[in-house]
Order: structure tokens, then sequence, then C-alpha cells
């Protein structure tokens, strides 16, 4: 296809005058222009127009210079047509999220509690005799204590105040750090613009109408534009319109380039002709926006029309999203709107606290019952009074604070803190990750590595420095070890070698001067092509000058590299009026269509097969031995005569070519790589790399890096030979076949993106091992993006990668640096411990503070501590211990142990030892301390005292013993694996330090000073000296305890185990019960819909889907996708031999829809269980 671009001068002069004189064309005529498509876009431009020119001069720009950069011209631009922008969504205020905090069912209780409290303390009985109401009343009116009655109900409800506003603010600096990540990886991203004629790259949000954008192979379209010079562009648009297919780009036939698509061949130039909310993009944003707060008003409409939503989608028609799926049928096909369920430890955590609440809340209820019968048998039945009207507000005193007891037993025994803990632990996680060069877009991923038994791993630019430079050459018959020198080289052939290697590459790619004196010259573009140009500059010849006599619109035809080619092809046209094409490609895959070679005179001789097998056997195979990558580099002549060929068929025009040379590109080793494989070894992870490379190369690559290890019995095998094995006669993937093949299987080389995406998702689904797989998966190329989304954890590379594989990744890796998947490592296994620690340290307070609570009210009707006691050991134990154990740093011994996997339940046996062992301790003393503390302490008993008489010293001794005794259970807690030391590394976590001392503080100012509304009584010096050395008891139980071996605890149960397989079964049973009757009647009339206009509906499911899925998530989760060139999110990716459309029949159609349970019901959260429990989950498509 000829490039069509004329030259004409630059129209940039920028005119001052009314708006509308200013612009040949308005913000309207350029929306309805790119709602065209095709054929009709073309006829409106030559009807409007003339052509794309005529409307590059309206638009004041030139298609060859661009526009001037002049800022009074780019700002009467963004006027005008508005800037590359969409607002987010307003995030939440303060007081809405304060008024979340308060929906807290506990909290709600306790409010109701403390105002009955507050008003029975205001209302005084008329008259009466208190003496009548029982024994139980004496002592109201002593000291005037009656009115301090309200102190305990204004406590209860400062106490809830503050855990409100801390939850509130902690929601508030998380949606912060959320938006603060958005925008940062907004700002990251630039595009390549041509101003004044310099190639320069701007962020996304600079780009104004009229500029003229380079799009190339890889590109996340940041605004909507229209063509005006393209080679073999092919676009996938199914973000926008739902047709997996790509499609092609010509100026002749289908210009219209829209924002949000994504380009996955080929490259060219685009005159930007809408930005921000007027692209395509921004519009769909508008009316969405628009309709966000009815759908409020139709939530249970909606329902339904969900259902029916998502029951279609599957039935695409290339079943883009099923294609993993059409492997092996299941019965229920699952689609998940989010794009990951709930992650294994978000699955464990939800189980464990329903089963703790469960119990505080069996309790709670016992409290209140005993507390209320023993008060009623022992005031009407054995002092035989009767009910008097008179007594009943005392009586209802007693009720409320009995029922205010029975609350705070429940306040304490729900672990109200876990969510908070697992917010702090990620968010600090992040944070640090930041420095570690690990950007995460999606939280639960850190967690996710954390249990990761598996990495897949590409070779070029994570395992080596894509850094490449040109080792080794084959020409005029010689092979040189070294580059060799220009004159050792024929004049004619290094003409040629010299103008393919210039001219068949990306104008883009470039080698400049360094940054640094003495530095290395700064590759820019694509590193092979970098290499290439490199070995130009080494045989003193310069590209530059040829890319300026041949500018990229003389090219005639361009075949760019894609992943089946393998090669990359330019054709230029002769004076004379016959063709040279020049390509360059994988050295096995370009010499099988050489028919010549370039002798020592620098003439073509002949290469026959036979040629062609030697020249393997004796040059590039050695080469690949030396762990280097080779590329050939030939030239094909069409004569004048023959006319023009054929340029659609490519076997025929890609053949008989001329081979000039034969090239080995080394590219190193990191030197950090070889140290952080071993790390992963030992820490229970297999490494496996999956590279397009031949071969020898990549066998020689991983024995450098270490995957390969010698006299151990692995697989080496390349991408055929895989899916020979792993495929049946039909040629359909089985998994017995593959689980005989991947256990082994350490390199995989000359793989397709299909092959990289079968292995993951058959490992992933694989159970032939006794614990299931975890597998995180490199890539940085559009076509890793399948295997990045099938993967638990998917790490794009932040510098050679394309926007595509950024937007299918969960982790971005910043320095394109295997050793940083170490770290993430690190801290996702710090994540893991960080809340077991905090859960062991919260379940000891409970069990303790639950008991404590339960046995005291029923033996003395008066729980020991008091509910505002009960609220600061809860805030203690809640906030401040989430803060200190969730931010423990990272040591390296975390990777000495093997993975958790995804059954290992969150609380192990070790830690059930600890916490019941601590738990003994603490009760023998406070029981201790509560039935003998008076005599032990030659103080009065606190015991029976009557409603508002004052604080007692017995009791706030009881309740400073167990608040120090939680103090150095602290330090215990930071261990969890049965460590001795648990003060190692403590000077490296300030915060915990902090947390520690700043309790202990406040705890001495609420004893000494907290008087009447904490139930407190300032203590001597002496009594505060024997309640510090109880609780350094604490630590030396601890190391008792540690004694004990657990191995010889067989009953000690353990909890927050992960899904097993039956419950899921179960679970999708009940689930999909309820839903299938109301989806039934939807379905049908769905289904006459779907046949009647397949198109329409996809499209609009498509969005809605899209953007539901994207309010639903809103600001949870970094995904969202707040501005234009990140809200199309992952785009449709259908592995390539899987692309045969497919229409289902109606009979067909009617098995195959199956109601979606998990998806319907549960909105944004996914579908309840951990990742193990849709093995087949279709993945989500935005």
């Amino acid at each position: 296809m000829a490039n069509n671009t004329t030259e004409h001068p630059p129209g940039n002069s920028v005119a001052e005058g009314n708006h509308d004189g200013d612009f040949g064309v308005t913000v309207m005529d350029l929306r309805e222009l790119m709602e065209l498509r095709s054929a009709e876009g073309v006829s409106k431009i030559q009807d409007t127009h003339g052509d794309v020119q005529g409307l590059c001069r309206r638009l004041k720009t030139s298609a060859i210079e661009g526009l001037s950069g002049n800022p009074v011209d780019l700002e009467k631009r963004h006027t005008y047509f508005g800037k590359n922008f969409i607002p987010p969504k307003k995030a939440k205020t303060f007081l809405a999220l304060v008024w979340e905090a308060l929906q807290d069912v506990t909290l709600i209780i306790l409010e109701i509690a403390a105002i009955i409290s507050l008003g029975l303390s205001f209302y005084h009985p008329p008259g009466g005799d208190s003496e009548a109401c029982g024994q139980v009343a004496g002592g109201v009116e002593d000291e005037g204590e009656a009115q301090a009655g309200w102190i305990e109900g204004a406590a209860i409800l400062f106490s809830v105040a503050i855990v409100v506003l801390v939850t509130a603010f902690n929601d508030w600096s998380k949606e912060k750090q959320f938006r603060g990540l958005q925008s940062r990886i907004e700002q990251e991203q630039k595009f390549t613009v041509i101003r004044k004629g310099q190639v320069i790259q701007i962020p996304v949000s600079e780009i104004v109408v009229g500029d003229i954008a380079q799009i190339k192979y890889g590109d996340l379209l940041p605004a909507d534009g229209i063509l005006i010079q393209g080679n073999d562009l092919k676009i996938d648009e199914s973000s926008l319109t739902g047709e997996s297919d790509q499609v092609r780009k010509s100026m002749e036939k289908d210009p219209m380039l829209l924002s949000g698509t994504h380009v996955m061949e080929g490259s060219g130039r685009m005159v930007v002709s809408a930005v921000g909310l007027n692209s395509q993009t921004g519009i769909i944003f508008t009316l969405l926006c628009a309709g966000d707060n009815e759908e409020v008003k139709k939530v249970k409409k909606t329902k339904t029309q969900d259902g029916i939503a998502l029951e279609i989608q599957p039935l695409k028609s290339e079943e883009a999203t099923e294609s993993e799926e059409k492997e092996e049928v299941k019965p229920v096909k699952k689609v998940n709107v989010t794009k990951k369920e709930k992650s294994v430890l978000q699955g464990k955590l939800t189980k464990l606290a329903v089963q703790i609440g469960k119990a505080g809340l069996i309790m709670s209820a016992l409290t209140v019952i005993i507390l209320i019968l023993y008060f009623v048998i022992d005031t009407f039945a054995v002092q035989g009074r009767s009910w008097m009207s008179e007594c009943t507000p005392i009586y209802i005193q007693y009720f409320v604070k009995f029922f205010i007891i029975g609350v705070t037993v429940l306040v304490v025994a729900v672990p109200e803190g876990l969510p908070l803990a697992v917010t702090i632990s990620l968010a600090y996680s992040v944070k640090k990750m930041m420095k570690d060069n690990n950007l995460v877009r999606h939280l639960d991923a850190c967690e996710t590595m954390g249990n990761a038994t598996a990495i897949c791993s590409d070779k070029t630019g994570t395992l080596t420095m894509n850094r490449m430079t040109v080792v080794q050459a084959y020409v005029n018959d010689t092979h040189f070890k070294t580059v060799p020198e220009p004159d050792a080289i024929k004049p004619e052939t290094l003409e040629v070698m010299v103008n393919s290697i210039s001219i068949n590459s990306a104008y883009t790619t470039k080698i400049l001067p360094p940054e640094k004196e003495g530095g290395l010259p700064r590759h820019v573009g694509n590193k092979t092509e970098c290499a290439l140009l490199g070995m130009v500059l080494q045989l003193k010849r310069d590209y530059q000058p040829i890319r300026d006599e041949v500018p990229e619109e003389k090219l005639y035809k361009v075949y760019t590299f894609n992943s089946s080619r393998k090669s990359m092809s330019t054709v230029l046209k002769n004076a004379d009026g016959g063709f040279r094409m020049y390509s360059k490609g994988a050295s096995e895959i370009v010499l099988r269509k050489c028919s010549r070679i370039l002798d020592t005179q620098g003439q073509p001789r002949i290469f026959k097969p036979k040629d062609r097998d030697e020249m393997v056997r004796k040059v590039i195979e050695p080469m690949a031995c030396d762990g280097l990558r080779t590329i050939c580099v030939a030239y094909r002549d069409f004569p004048a005569e023959a006319g023009e060929p054929n340029w659609e068929n490519e076997n025929e025009i890609l053949n008989e070519l001329t081979c000039i040379v034969v090239v080995g590109i080394e590219d190193p080793v990191r030197p950090e790589v070889p140290d952080a494989i071993v790390k992963c070894q030992r820490a229970g992870i297999t490494v496996r790399m999956v590279t397009g490379d031949n071969i020898n190369t990549a066998r020689a690559i991983a024995i450098k890096c270490g995957i390969l290890l010698p006299g151990e019995d692995f697989l080496c095998m390349e991408g055929k030979e895989f899916n020979q094995q792993i495929r049946n006669d039909q040629g359909e993937v089985e998994q017995e076949r593959l689980d005989k093949v991947w256990p082994k299987l350490r390199v995989l080389a000359r793989s397709s993106p299909t092959d990289k995406h079968t292995l993951v998702k058959g490992i992933i689904d694989s159970t032939v091992l006794e614990t299931r797989q975890v597998v995180a998966v490199t890539g940085d190329g559009t076509n890793d993006g399948p295997a990045l989304k099938k993967a638990d954890v998917g790490f794009a590379m932040g510098i050679a990668g394309t926007d595509v594989a950024k937007e299918a990744s969960d982790i971005i890796l910043t320095d394109d640096n295997f050793s940083s998947i170490v770290k993430a490592v690190m801290w996702g296994r710090n994540v893991y411990d960080s809340i077991s620690k905090f859960l062991q340290f919260q379940l000891t307070v409970n069990v303790v503070a639950v008991i404590v609570a339960f046995t005291g009210a029923c033996i003395t009707q008066d729980s020991p501590l008091k509910a505002v006691q009960m609220l600061w050991v809860n805030l203690i134990m809640d906030t401040l211990a989430s803060l200190a154990l969730a931010t423990e740093p990272p040591c390296e011994s975390l990777l000495l142990r093997k993975p958790y996997g995804r059954n290992k339940p969150l609380i192990s046996r070790t830690m059930m030892k600890n916490i019941l062992g601590h738990a003994v301790y603490q009760l023998t003393i406070i029981f201790t301390l509560l039935f003998a503390g008076e005599t032990i302490f030659n103080i009065d008993s606190g015991r029976n005292t009557p409603l508002h008489a004052p604080p007692s010293e017995h009791y706030t001794i009881v309740f400073n013993v167990f608040v120090m005794m939680q103090l150095f259970n602290e330090i215990n807690a930071r261990k969890i694996h049965g460590e001795r030391n648990v003060f190692e590394g403590i000077y490296k976590n300030p915060i915990f330090c902090s947390v520690v001392l700043g309790t202990f503080i406040l705890q001495i100012v609420i004893v000494q000073f907290g008087g009447k509304p904490f139930s407190c009584t300032a203590l001597t010096i002496d009594q505060w000296l024997w309640c510090v050395f109880i609780g350094v008891g604490e630590l030396l139980w601890g190391q008792l305890i540690s004694a004990i071996p657990t191995h010889h605890l067989k009953f000690l149960m353990e909890a927050g185990h992960g899904t097993t397989k039956e419950e899921i079964k179960d679970e999708e049973l009940a689930e999909g019960a309820d839903e299938i009757d109301h989806a039934e009647m939807e379905l049908r009339r769905g289904q006459i819909l779907w046949f009647r206009g397949l198109n329409r509906i996809q499209t609009q499911i498509k969005v809605v889907n899209a953007f539901r899925s994207s309010l639903h998530v809103g600001l949870e989760s970094p995904e969202s996708r707040s501005s234009i060139h990140s809200f199309m999110a992952h785009p449709e990716f259908v592995p390539q031999s899987e692309e045969e459309a497919r229409i289902p029949t109606i009979e067909e159609s009617g098995d195959e829809i199956d109601p979606l349970p998990s998806a319907s019901s549960s909105g944004a959260g996914g579908g309840g269980e951990p990742p193990s429990a849709f093995p087949h989950s279709c993945e989500s498509s935005i």
C-alpha cells in the first residue's frame, strides 16, 4: 500500500481574531467526523476538507513539521478544543467516609447503649425509698456521685468517635494514596509527537488537537486521530466495539483512529482530531457519569439486566473471552466482572472473621442473659422484693449497665482491626515497594506474590541487560569473531548492508550521545535495531544521512515485525520503476527464504538447502552456544519488467532473498540475576525461562543465570515440540499431557505468545502436585498480554514494556530487573506474616478479654474491665497494634522458607500454641488479682460495688496489669515461627517502638488522671512497678512456650484455611439457585435480541460492563480508570491459533449460557472465593 503523503508548507501561524475565525473547523464538526467509520469517514473528509491535508491546514498544523509548540498557540488549542484529560470521579469527602465508618453494626449498638445510658443518668426517679428497691442500689447518692452517672455514656461516645475518626482517616489516606499512584502512572505515560519538525515525547495530557503523533506497535492511543501515513497498520478496537478482529487501517479505506484502542501491528502518523471529553472514549465516559446517579435508583432493576448482560457476553462472534475455555468445555461458564477474584489472603481472612464474630456474639448474648437472670433472681426471689413503679428507672439503669457490658464483650471479641491491619500492611508495603522498583497496580498482587511457587520469565531485558551489541559477524563467506574493520568487507557488500540496516528499521530507533561524559551511548527504541545501527557506526559509517535521503514518506511498503513473521521488511521504489526490498529477522527463519548469498567478491551466488544446513552447523549454532542472538540481514530486487508484485501475498514476496550478513548479538546477563535466581530456588520458587529466541541461545543464557544446573534432569524444549507433546490428535491441549511436561520444563524456546499462555494456564490449573501452583509471569511485549492477564501476578517491564503489557499487568517493574521480582516476593511474604503477627496478638487479647468479661460478669455481676477500658484495649489492639505489627520491614530470612500455597491456614499450630499459651498466663494472673488482689496489695475489694460507686484501686490494678501484659505480648507477637529472639531487628522498625512507647505513656495518663470516665484511680509507684513486673513476665513466659515442641501438640486446631474444592462446588450450587429464576425470562428475550443485532448488543454490553465494573471497583482499587488513556484497561486478547469465528446456534447457546452467580451477586468484590475457586473463570474484558 503506497503512502500518499503530500508535502506542503507548515501552516502554523497563529492568527489573532475571534475564536471561530481561528480554526477552520469546530469541535462539533470533528466530533461528528470521528463518529463515522471506514468508507463513510473517508467520503466525509473528502466532501468537507478535500483530503487529510486540507483538514491539517484548517487545524493550522503541518503533516511534516507538526505544531510550532508555541505556548500561546497550545493554550488557544486547549481552550478551543479542550484538554486531553478526563476528570476522575469525585473522591469521597472526609464526612462521607465518617458516615460510612459509623455504619459498623457494633458501633451502632454501642452508640444506642451509650445514649440510653446518658438519658437514664439524667433522669432521677421522683422520691421513692431507695432502700425499698433493694440493697443493690445502695450508695447511689454517695458524695453526689449520682451527678457523675453521665460520664460512662459520654466516654463510650467519645471512644466511638475516636474509632470512627481513625477508620475514616485511614480510608481517606488510602484513597489519597491510590489517587497519587494513579496520577503517577498517568504522568509516566508519554507519547511521541512531532513539533517544529522534531520528534519529542510529551505527557499524554499535553497532547492537543492538531498535534502530529507517531504511532507504533504496542501503543495505546491517547486521543482520536486521522491517519496521515501508515505502514501495515492493524488496530485492536475490541475495547470500544467488542469486535476482537484486528482492524486494518489505511488512508484510502479506514483512516479513523480512536482513543483507548491498541496498535497491534505496524506504525504510522496521525493528526490528533479530538482529545479528552470530546474523544470517543470521553463521550462514553460523559454518558456514563450522567447515568451514574440514575443507576443508584435502579439497583433492583439493574440486577436482572446485569444478569442478562453478563450471560450474553461469552457468546461473542469471535469467542475472544472464551478462547481458553474452548480447549475443554466445562458445563458451567463463569464470567467475572472484576479483574481478579478475591485474593488468597482475603478469602482466608473473611472466613476467619466470620468464625470469630459468631463466637463473640454467642459469648456476649450469654453474658447479658446471665447478668439479668442473676439480678432478677437475687432481687425478687432471694430477697423477696416486689417490683415497685418508683424503682423502675433504677432497675432499668441496671439492665442498661448489663447490656453495655454484653456489647463490650462483643466489641472485644470481634476483630474489627483486621481490615485495618490488612489495609495498613498493604498500603505500607506498596509505598515501600515503589522504592524497590515495584509499581503495584492491584493491591492484592502484592500479597499473592508472597505465595508464588513459579515464575515464568522473559529472557531479553529481564534476565539480560537489554543492551544489545553485535560481537560476531558472518559476511563475504568469512566468520569474524569481532566486528570487522570496514576495509575487511567488500565495498559493494558494505554499501548494501549499511543501506539495509539504516532503512529497514523503525526511524524512531536511534543511538544518541551519552548523557554523562564517558558514559555509554544511549539506545533509543528497539534494542536489536540499536545493536545493528551500532555496528554501522563501528564500520565508520552513519545511518542518519541515508534516512534523510529516504524519509519515511518514501517507503513504499513496510511489513512490520510481529510474533508470527519474526522478521521485518521494507520496500523502496527504484527510479527505473523496479523495487528493492530489505529484510531482517531471526536467522533460521530468514535463511530459509534465501536462495542466494553474497560471496567473497560481494557477488550473489546460489545458496542451496545443504549450504544452509552447513551454515547453521558451522556459524549459527556456535554463535547460539555462546549465548548470542543471531540476526540475518538480506535483500531482494524486483525488476521493473516483471511489473508490480502482489504485495498482499507475503509468502511470495518474502522469498528468493539474497543473504548479506548474519550477525551474532550479545545481550549480557544482568550481574545481579544469578544471585536472585539462587534466592528464588532457596525460597521454593521455580524459575522458568520462556523466550522467542532459539534453543541454543536460550540454553546458554539459562546456564549462565543458574536456571539450568549441571547434572540435573530438566527439560529444554522448543515451542513446536512443546505443542506436539501437550496436544491430542485434534490439536486440543490436554491437561494430563501438560502435567507430564511442565514439572520438569525449565526453558521454552522459540515460543509463541499462545505457548506462553498455554503453559501459564496449564500450571495454574494443574492439580498434579500436592500444593496448587501460584504463578507469576513477566512480559514486555504486546504479545505477552494474554499470559500476563492469566497469571496470578503479572509483571510488566516499565522501561521496555508496551502500554498493552502494562495494562494487562498487576505490578510494573520500573527498572525492568529480575532481582526486583525477588524483592516483591519478600514484600508479599512480609504482608502475609505481618497479618499473621497481628492475628496472633489480637486473638490472644480477644480470648483473654472475652473470658475475663464473661466470668467476671457472671461471678461478680460486673465486668472487671469497664466498657470504656475495653474500648481503650480495643484501640490498642486494633489500631495501634495493626500500625506497629503491619509495618515490620521484611528481612532476607523470609526467603529461606517454602511458599505457603493456597490452602495453608492463616493460623498455624505454632501460632495457636502461642495464643493459648499466653492466654493461660494472662487469665491466671487476672483471676488471681480479681479474687485475691485485695489481700495481696492490702487494699479494699472492688467486687460488688454499688451502681455509681467511685472507681476502686483493686479494679484499676486489674485493668493496668491487663494492659501491661498486652504491651509486652506485642513484642512476643513479632515472631510467629517459634523463634527465640523476639527483639531481633526491633530497632529497624521505628513505628513499632514509638507505638509501644506511646501506648505505655497513654496508659500512665489514663490510670493516673483518667478518673471517673475511665473508672480508674491513681496508683502508687509500688503498685505500678508490680504491674510492669507482671507484664515483663509475658516475655519470660514466651520463652517457655517456644521451648515446647509444636509437633507434640497435634490436638491444636488450625484456623483460616483457604477454600477447599468441595466447598467451591457447594457454594456455586447454592449461589446459582436463586439466580436462575429471574434470569431465565430475561435470557430468552436476550437470545432473540442477540440474533437480531449481534454487533449492536455486543457493543452495548461491552461498554456497560466496562463501565459498570469501573464504577463498582471505584477507587477501592488502583484499577480506577480515571483518565482517558488508562480507561480502556484490558484489551481482549485472543491467542492467535484460536481466532476462528464461531456463532452459536440457538440450541447450543441455550446450553452454553449459564447464570453467573458470583459475578452478578457480588459486584465488585469478585467471587468471594480465592482464585483457586474458578480455575476456568473467564477474565474480565474492559
